[in-house]
């Protein structure tokens, strides 16, 4: 491994660091910054949608708004270099969210980013979320198949 794919790869977990933040903080301008404007987003496989950034961050603000607090945690980050800057990115998630009611519904899968090197450094071109499981759910919410 060389230093180029040393740092590239520093910079690509720190943009997996950067996703989290921005959506456990709810900082949608910091989220729009893991992505390229155009990217591809799938959220489906929790009950989500799929769009771009900007029309992911508008619903995540939406559907997130209901919890008061959030956390991920971003782990086995694998990363396959595709080219000189491209790259496939697989990670797992675990994700405890704060209920209303102060009960915990606790989500986890694995992330599979697209991501591209650009001017302004390294970005998520494709995100599809792979759920694996829900604990906690709420009656009142419905589980995606």
């Amino acid at each position: 491994m060389n230093l180029q794919e040393l740092s590239d790869r520093l910079e690509i977990n720190e943009l997996l660091t950067r996703y989290a933040r921005a959506v456990d903080r709810k900082d949608w301008d910091l989220y729009r910054q893991v992505f390229t404007p155009d990217a591809d987003i799938d959220y489906t496989s929790a009950g989500g949608i799929k769009g771009d950034t900007e029309t992911q961050a508008k619903w995540l603000a939406d559907a997130l708004a209901q919890f008061p607090a959030t956390q991920h945690m971003i782990a086995n980050v694998g990363i396959e270099f595709t080219g000189d800057d491209t790259a496939n990115v697989e990670s797992m998630f675990h994700n405890p969210m704060v209920m209303p009611d102060k009960s915990a519904w606790v989500t986890g899968g694995w992330y599979h980013h697209e991501v591209q090197r650009t001017a302004d450094g390294w970005r998520s071109v494709k995100l599809t979320e792979e759920s694996a499981y829900f604990s906690g759910m709420p009656s009142n919410l419905d589980r995606p198949e």
